[in-house]
């Protein structure tokens, strides 16, 4: 077998041991977020889990669409017709008590979707208040997150992620080799894991381990040391042990909290290391009678727990996903997103068009299509009050105006992202190179992202549009090539242009982005005068007038070293900072397509 092939079948015999440790503890672990396309793999890694779970628990799957009737519950509008009075329905979340429910496609569930799911995840509970009616029901399960994405600008939704604890990519081995390790798990283990669990019980330094290695990983979630907790526990019910050992703490950490990590942890350095002379010490202070001293072997107790934390975090740190420093170097972006700003631009409610996204109480005026559905709902639970006195047995359902709802859809806009770029300067020349090669990049898949890109410079003592929103390659190139540059540096005037810009793209229905170019030394005040003092007022106060009209930015420093100045003037814009003092062409464009991803809810 090569090395691509064991790499394979060592990441499936860990999906497979995902699938025996979930099975053990769905509703403690909450969920997997498995990471695969639709095919034999993934039928296969479900079909797993089918077997492993107990018979009697159900396994339901949502689709993405779902509505709350059918997912939480709510009323059953055919049966309250016929009985003239409110009847309840039991939602999907609350027929999968005991058991686990698919999630279809849930890198495209909606923030509202998460939230309801979350909600339950967190409660164990399905509170129905709705339609006259007020039930809770329990809804202890788990949740398998079918992640179909093909790229980071889909995921699920962090608000649902972070609840999961486990985070699968699945690959696909050979078959033989995916019968191997899926036939070391067997039913009758995870039963008597399950029975087992109760009586499982973990050690504080372990306790202790976990939350310094989330720590040290740069989790800020406190559901992730508590997920790696559970994860452990079942790792030694599956393993038929009543106390959590090192072994299942490390693999805890390695499941749980290396998926979740924001940085590379600092690598401990000895300090025998640096001190050539503290291994001349003596390991134990021995006393007058030859036997250690009470401080010495207290500290001899408190070495364990150091090691244990080291062994932890190593676990951990094996498991990281190589080039995490680059990824994180361009990911400060994302991090700083605005709400809205996606790859195919902001949802915006629309009354006549695009995705429906419910209904609500309205007449069908001025073109609004009239949702029969939730107009009956809402006419059904008076039928009997209306009807009263009502004669013949072929009395019609009553439907008055206040029982109107209309259907509400949202629709995406385009995004038009605004380069504006500092011109000034001797390595103006370099910085253009750098626009022009980001905004080919740009619309050359404009197609796909359905992005409009504009360039803007300023130099000397205004900012010129160099290029109106566009989709056109030729037209960008021609733009952008007889440019000169040099000059003082009108950050202000720039800045101010870019909102102009972005006001006047928003007012056609479009989201702006906007990118800011600049080693923030602006020299050129607002009034056209010289003089830095002055200049930099100027510029700040129109970074924050940016701010205020809610504009998604993203400041690139593009200064040798990463300036104070550029790094103030981000935060002033409330935009995302990342110094590329040599990037290309294809680092800045993958910058702004992270500063412009979808920004999922928490």
């Amino acid at each position: 077998m090569n090395d691509v092939g064991a790499a394979a079948l060592e990441r499936w015999a860990e999906a497979a041991y995902v699938a025996a440790l979930f099975a053990v503890d769905p509703v403690g672990t909450a969920g997997v977020s498995l990471r695969s396309l639709a095919g034999g793999a993934r039928d296969r890694w479900l079909a797993l889990l089918r077997d492993l779970l107990p018979a009697a628990a159900p396994l339901r799957r949502v689709p993405l669409h779902i509505g709350d009737e059918r997912l939480l519950g709510g009323l059953d509008l055919a049966a309250t017709l016929r009985a003239g009075r409110p009847v309840a329905q039991r939602g999907v979340l609350a027929e999968a008590d005991g058991g686990v429910v698919l999630l279809a496609m849930a890198e495209r569930l909606g923030a509202a979707g998460a939230a309801r799911l979350a909600a339950v995840l967190d409660t164990q509970v399905v509170a129905m208040e709705r339609e006259g009616l007020a039930r809770r029901l329990p809804a202890r399960l788990g949740i398998v997150a079918l992640d179909e994405s093909m790229d980071t600008d889909e995921r699920v939704p962090p608000a649902l992620l972070d609840r999961l604890a486990f985070h699968v990519a699945l690959d696909t081995a050979s078959a033989r080799d995916e019968a191997l390790a899926a036939a070391r798990w067997r039913r009758d283990d995870v039963l008597a894991a399950r029975e087992l669990l109760p009586r499982v019980e973990v050690d504080d330094d372990i306790v202790q381990a976990l939350c310094a290695a989330a720590l040290a990983l740069g989790i800020a979630s406190l559901r992730a040391p508590v997920l790696a907790l559970r994860v452990a526990r079942a790792a030694a019910a599956l393993d038929g042990r009543c106390a959590v050992s090192e072994g299942d703490a490390a693999l805890a950490a390695r499941l749980v909290l290396a998926p979740r990590a924001t940085r590379l942890p600092a690598t401990a350095v000895p300090e025998q290391e640096d001190a050539p002379g503290a291994e001349a010490e003596p390991a134990t202070a021995v006393d007058g009678d030859g036997d250690a001293s009470a401080e010495q072997q207290d500290g001899d107790t408190d070495e364990r727990p150091a090691d244990l934390d080291e062994l932890v975090l190593e676990a951990a740190r094996a498991a990281l996903p190589p080039g995490l420093l680059a990824a994180l170097a361009l990911g400060q972006a994302a991090q700083l997103r605005a709400k809205g700003a996606g790859r195919a631009g902001a949802l915006q409610p629309s009354g006549l068009r695009g995705r429906p996204v419910g209904a609500r109480r309205g007449e069908p005026r001025t073109g609004a299509r009239l949702n029969v559905i939730e107009t009956l709902r809402a006419a059904a639970p008076w039928q009997r009050l209306r009807q009263a006195g009502t004669t013949g047995a072929g009395a019609r359902i009553q439907v008055r105006r206040e029982d109107f709802h209309v259907t509400r859809f949202k629709q995406r806009s385009e995004t038009t992202t605004i380069f504006a770029v500092d011109a000034s300067g001797s390595a103006a020349l370099h910085r253009l190179a750098e626009a022009k090669g980001a905004v080919e990049l740009l619309l050359a898949d404009c197609y796909v992202r359905r992005d409009n890109v504009a360039v803007l410079a300023f130099r000397g003592s205004k900012a010129e549009l160099l290029l109106p929103p566009t989709r056109s390659l030729v037209r960008a190139k021609r733009s952008l090539a007889g440019l000169p540059g040099g000059g003082g540096t009108p950050l202000a005037a720039g800045i101010e242009a870019a909102l102009a810009l972005a006001e006047a793209v928003r007012r056609r229905g479009e989201t702006p982005v906007v990118v800011l170019l600049t080693d923030g030394r602006a020299n050129i005040a607002r009034d056209g005068e010289p003089g830095r003092t002055r200049a930099g007022e100027d510029a700040l106060a129109a970074a924050r007038q940016l701010q205020a009209a809610g504009v998604t930015a993203l400041l690139l420093d593009t200064s040798p070293q990463p300036q104070a100045t550029a790094r103030q003037l981000a935060a002033q814009m409330g935009a995302a900072y990342l110094p590329l003092p040599h990037a290309g062409a294809a680092e800045l464009s993958q910058a702004v397509r992270l500063a412009t991803a979808p920004a999922a809810p928490r």
